[in-house]
């Protein structure tokens, strides 16, 4: 598990990228109603920083495109983008947000690569 940060240094309505390398950076919400989640931080469509975007209805719209993408599995729901991003498991324990990196391929944009995932 990535410790992120504490709880109290994401407000609500807010998020935080995150880099780990060597792998993709990650994008943390934490929604108005106090949920925290993580998604892979770049747009599956065009390299664009999905903690950038706006979260409405426990979705991410990309700042670039307005492609939208579900908190809860990182599914798009809106084009241009036609896959999604990865979903990974927030756990927050006495406090703190923690982070565990889901194993699936990552979804990058053409022409996009990290590390291990190049």
């Amino acid at each position: 598990m990535i410790e992120i940060c504490p709880l109290a240094d994401l407000p609500a309505g807010e998020a935080k990228r995150v880099l780990v390398p060597p792998h993709p950076p990650i994008a943390v919400f934490h929604t108005e109603d106090g949920a925290v989640y993580a998604l892979d931080d770049t747009c599956t469509h065009q390299d664009a920083s999905l903690a950038d975007g706006w979260v409405e209805d426990c979705r991410v719209e990309c700042p670039l495109h307005a492609s939208t993408f579900d908190l809860r599995t990182g599914g798009v729901d809106q084009p241009p983008a036609k896959v999604g991003v990865r979903a990974h498991a927030v756990t927050v324990q006495d406090g703190t947000i923690y982070v565990e990196l889901s194993d699936e391929t990552p979804n990058l944009p053409p022409g996009v690569s990290y590390g291990a995932s190049a």
